[in-house]
């Protein structure tokens, strides 16, 4: 019984290997280069919310401080994309966070953070659809609407209250687009980015020309007779301004902090071009580049639009669903609205094809590791997963024209938050093992060896376990760290970043939920504080005690462990902010697919596969062992042979 649980136990913790030596080989077209995949960052993260949110934040939160705030926002993704940028640098396959938790966490965190990204482009997907048809049809005179709720208006609770037609046709057209293949989707990527970017450039320079640095300094006595005037109040004694004190920060620093929070969703997208490792030219050069670029662009972007709008316009009179054409009113410009109108129609159609090209890549990935049904690994002869994409445009088609998206907008910052938490723990996680911990050689055809000289013949998670019994050599690895990394100092590391997460998340928790108590200073949540603080602390020194892979790639993250650790603490806040309804929302998800992957993906693994030939295997892989030790014996030498394997010239497979 108990060798049949720790079986169970080792089989949800089997990690993926990569073998470094085909790292070119796929069945994917090798087509894209870095300006394509700045172009699909830029177009997925600088979607239709440039031209809403703004307004939306400075009335409502931080008022012309609300340029601090997107900066604020940029900080807190940039940590996150730089932990992608590294991945993407060491393990340059398709699969995104789903891959990055499949080599570092093991299979059951993979599952999860990829079931949850399905979730999160699914819906995605359906709600720009849905808001790409909203917005052609007000530029019509919604005739569309009127006609569907005339003929066929749903009154159903949780149903839309029409069926959304054009949204459908939007998404099957994309799917089809995408279907034929990446180098024409990234074709009609590049033109409709180029002139969202051209329509914000305009923007930018018009809110310097036209805008008036007067309205950075509104006084508090001005607005407390703009809010006397709006309530058409008669006694105006002891009247507060609604609007704030005015100044650059009239809400303060915390309404500027809490607009960072609600800008930070604003950064969500440029994660689609992880996924997109099989299918660049020289991703671990170009994937790293491209990610940074994007997230810098769209912070100028945001920043620009934010400081524009401000200028142009008194916050306190901006309009929170359309503030740009309002503001271009204001200055006299009203033409300028039908710019921004085909802006805002480019940015959307970005958007849609952000959220819509990575859900057939995490599909495929998830299907040919076999934790997915295997028919979504089928790939087309132009070289594109057409079974995952045909799937992917069906389902999200389905969801748009039928359901009322705005309930389950809030479980797409589950998936994501979750995404971006587990890559930080596992940048940390992987930058402490030994060298060679996730990789392997080509050994036999399809079969694998472990890279490293003289490691022993355990299986992945046997030697895990292992590294559990040891505890007498993890105790002396916190205690008197090696000079490089062990099997202890990995595990050590582990433990630290386990612990880790679980004090964030009961410091976030308490600041969240009982903010009351911290105010009157009582002392039960001071001293969980106080604990909790002491035990972060700890954590943090136990990791920066332990020695780093001399292992160098392309890209690393700066300032580790500590950029991956704020990157953790501000992700696990924002999730603890969603409402309770999201969470059991995402239960029910989560519910299906441990179905899923406990009644099919757990037994169809190409990893428990590998397993479970892995004695037949050995004696080739001894072969191969012997074969690179006679080479190295010849003259090699293994460090340039080390960042041979990272750092490649550029090949392409012909499409």
């Amino acid at each position: 019984m108990l060798s049949q649980v720790l079986s169970f136990s080792r089989s949800l913790v089997r990690r993926k290997v990569v073998d470094m030596n085909s790292l070119e080989d796929s069945k994917l077209c090798r087509c894209l280069g870095t300006v394509d995949l700045i172009a699909l960052g830029v177009g997925s993260t600088l979607g239709a919310g440039v031209y809403v949110l703004a307004g939306e934040v400075a009335k409502g939160n931080s008022g012309p401080s609300i340029v601090i705030s997107f900066l604020i926002a940029a900080l807190a993704s940039v940590m996150a994309g730089l932990c992608y940028a590294e991945f993407g640098a060491r393990v340059p396959k398709t699969g995104s966070a789903y891959l990055y938790s499949y080599v570092t966490v093991g299979e059951i965190w993979a599952f999860i953070t990829g079931w949850n990204l399905i979730l999160s482009y699914v819906i995605g997907t359906s709600s720009v659809a849905r808001a790409w048809s909203g917005t052609f049809d007000e530029l019509i005179g919604g005739h569309i609407e009127r006609f569907c709720k005339t003929y066929f208006s749903m009154n159903s609770p949780g149903l839309a209250q029409y069926p959304d037609f054009f949204a459908v046709c939007l998404i099957l057209l994309l799917s089809g687009l995408l279907s034929f293949g990446v180098k024409e989707s990234a074709w009609v990527n590049k033109v409709f980015t180029a002139v969202n970017v051209l329509v914000l450039l305009f923007v930018i320079i018009s809110g310097f020309v036209k805008g008036d640095p007067d309205n950075w300094k509104i006084s508090e006595e001005y607005l407390v007779n703009v809010t006397i005037v709006t309530r058409n109040l008669s006694v105006a004694t002891n009247v507060t301004s609604d609007y704030g004190a005015g100044g650059f920060m009239p809400y303060g620093f915390s309404g500027t902090l809490a607009g960072a929070a609600t800008c930070f969703y604003a950064f969500v997208g440029f994660d689609c071009i992880a996924t997109t490792g099989e299918e660049v030219k020289n991703p671990q050069k170009a994937i790293p580049i491209g990610i940074v670029v994007s997230l810098t662009v769209c912070f100028l972007a945001y920043f620009g639009v934010s400081a524009a709008l401000t200028l142009m316009m008194p916050y306190y009179l901006l309009d929170e669903k359309s503030p740009l054409p309002m503001a271009f009113e204001y200055v006299g410009w009203g033409p300028a609205k039908f710019v921004v109108a085909i802006g805002s129609l480019c940015a959307l159609s970005t958007s849609l094809l952000g959220s819509m090209f990575p859900l057939p890549r995490i599909l495929f990935a998830m299907a040919r590791d076999g934790i997915l049904f295997k028919f979504m690994s089928k790939v087309s002869k132009r070289q594109s997963p057409v079974a995952a994409t045909m799937a992917a445009g069906t389902t999200a088609a389905i969801m748009a024209f039928l359901f009322d998206l705005k309930a389950l907008v809030d479980m797409m910052s589950i998936g994501t938050l979750l995404a971006y938490s587990l890559v930080a723990a596992c940048v940390l996680i992987l930058r402490y093992q030994p060298d060679g911990a996730y990789e392997k050689h080509s050994c036999n055809g399809e079969k694998h060896c472990l890279s490293s000289e003289g490691e022993s013949d355990l299986t992945e998670s046997e030697s895990h376990l292992n590294m559990v019994k040891g505890g007498g050599s993890t105790l002396q690895s916190v205690l008197h760290p090696p000079l490089a990394p062990t099997e202890q100092s990995s595990s050590v590391v582990n433990m630290a970043v386990g612990l880790l997460v679980l004090v964030v998340c009961v410091v976030s928790y308490l600041t969240t939920y009982n903010g009351y108590a911290i105010l009157n200073m009582e002392t039960w949540i001071l001293a969980a504080l106080t604990v909790s603080l002491l035990i972060f602390s700890g954590c943090v020194l136990m990791i920066c005690r332990q020695p780093q892979t001399s292992r160098k790639v392309s890209f690393m993250v700066p300032l580790l462990p500590y950029l991956p650790i704020l990157s953790i603490f501000v992700n696990i806040y924002l999730m603890v902010q969603l409402s309770g309804d999201t969470w059991i929302r995402f239960s029910v998800w989560m519910a299906v697919g441990f179905l899923i992957y406990f009644g099919y993906g757990m037994w169809h693994s190409a990893e428990r596969h590998r397993q479970l030939k892995g004695p037949l295997g050995r004696s080739s892989c001894a072969q191969e062992k012997a074969q690179t030790k006679g080479e190295k014996q010849g003259g090699l030498n293994g460090g340039a042979g080390d960042l041979e394997r990272f750092i490649r010239p550029e090949k392409t497979s012909h499409c």
